[in-house]
């Protein structure tokens, strides 16, 4: 209603329609909206409309040309597109990956070692506990 009813891009009412008036019914508490709000200025914004607009500084993630709806499925799913999340799209520092990296492997690393613990009690057939541990991670595997 708003694209056809003024001239330009009513950027800020836009923002405002779907902060306040979509989300703000449901995000309650005055931070969370205020965010929602900054958020959506990154996007809500004559810069998209450019031509390759980049959306991070590392160029990894931008707008892509405009076509039918096919070609941006195909430009999701090519090369140009980053297979895993980089931080810098959520505005995090790089040092936010490598967190997240030591997060994932100690938790893996505790559940090797909590079905070690597991498997230590008995009834093993002779098997020491690296040879059990690696046959369940094989039948995990498999």
């Amino acid at each position: 209603m708003f694209l056809d009813h003024y001239d330009g891009i009513p950027w800020e009412a836009l923002r405002y329609m779907v902060a306040e008036a979509n989300y703000g019914g449901r995000v309650t508490d005055p931070n969370d909206r205020f965010t929602v709000s900054l958020i959506l200025e990154d996007f809500y914004c004559p810069d998209m409309l450019k031509p390759m607009h980049k959306l991070t500084t590392n160029g990894a993630y931008f707008v892509p040309p405009e076509g039918e709806l096919d070609t941006y499925q195909d430009f999701l799913k090519s090369e140009e597109f980053p297979m895993t999340d980089q931080t810098e799209i959520f505005g995090l520092h790089d040092n936010a990956e490598i967190t997240s990296a030591l997060n994932i492997t100690n938790a893996m690393l505790a559940v090797a070692l909590s079905l070690q613990a597991a498997v230590s009690g008995g009834g093993s057939g002779g098997l020491s506990q690296d040879d059990q541990l690696k046959k369940i991670a094989g039948d995990i595997l498999s």
